[in-house]
């Protein structure tokens, strides 16, 4: 067991003296790869804090039925009466426009002052099927009847937002792995440059007795200390990134009196954004230093 940590700290020493040497091409390669990092995880920082935006608004399709100005009680007792029995129709609230004025006046503090009622008497109509073609087919219905001045369809654009969401985490999974294909790329260059850099010393090491395995553990630590600079440098990018993205998602933010901002992942997708770059630098030096080796065998 002694042996084994023995061969495994030595390894290691020379990994770190070997970068110590060449300080500015390791910190030029934790930068390359923490922006490589970076990339697809500023994407999965915004989408994740859309979704859980969009998570706290009502996503259930409403139909806003408004009357005319100048409807009669009659036909609005009428139309709420057919709207009832309508088959499709799972919910239906009457809001009175002396109601919508009261409540439009506390919400602006009395701002607005008009000596007469602007708004009309509105019904809320939730449907039963959430079939877009079947939501416009009553729609349709509701608009011709008598005493309808407007029947729109509320939620539309949260439809779209979620369709754009959808289209994002499709793009996040493709950029991950073309990303992910260019991690291994630069890793696995970077390691083949340093095995035929030193050659004569595996040459020796070969001659005198030295396994394929122990040639290849400072290779191998090497590509995972290199995908640890990245994976921490890739999280000190995105905090950065995502502190100047919130100065101006304040001001936005204020406009609807919200206090929605970019918050960074949760501490398990930290965790992988640092941990996959280092499986993916042992995956690329172990590709490369097999190829490296298998060639000086051939050419011997």
């Amino acid at each position: 067991m002694k042996h084994w940590i023995n061969q495994h700290t030595q390894a290691l020493r020379l990994v770190f003296g070997r970068m110590r040497h060449r300080l500015l091409a390791t910190l030029v390669m934790w930068c390359v790869m923490g922006v490589t990092v970076c990339l697809p995880a500023i994407l999965f920082v915004i989408v994740d804090n859309l979704n859980r935006l969009t998570g706290n608004i009502s996503t259930e399709p409403q139909i806003s039925v408004f009357m005319k100005l100048d409807a009669e009680p009659g036909s609005i007792t009428r139309l709420q009466q057919w709207l009832t029995q309508q088959k499709d129709v799972a919910r239906v609230t009457f809001i009175s426009k002396d109601a919508a004025w009261k409540q439009l006046q506390q919400e602006t503090a009395g701002a607005i002052n008009l000596d007469k009622n602007p708004l009309p008497d509105a019904f809320q109509v939730a449907p039963r099927n959430h079939d877009p073609a079947a939501i416009e087919a009553l729609q349709s219905r509701i608009q011709k009847q008598p005493g309808v001045e407007l029947a729109q369809m509320d939620a539309t654009w949260i439809k779209r937002l979620y369709a754009i969401l959808e289209l994002s985490k499709k793009a996040l999974l493709v950029l991950v792995g073309l990303l992910g294909f260019a991690l291994l790329a630069i890793i696995g260059n970077t390691i083949r440059l340093q095995v035929v850099t030193q050659r004569e010393e595996i040459e020796v090491s070969k001659l005198i007795g030295a396994t394929n395995r122990f040639i290849r553990r400072p290779f191998l630590y090497a590509g995972m200390v290199y995908g640890l600079g990245g994976g921490i440098a890739a999280l000190l990018l995105l905090a950065g990134v995502i502190e100047l993205f919130n100065y101006s998602i304040a001001d936005i933010a204020a406009l609807y009196a919200s206090d929605f901002h970019l918050g960074m992942p949760q501490p398990f997708v930290c965790l992988a954004i640092v941990l996959i770059p280092v499986a993916l630098g042992w995956l690329g030096s172990y590709v490369a230093v097999g190829r490296s080796l298998a060639k000086l065998e051939s050419s011997r």
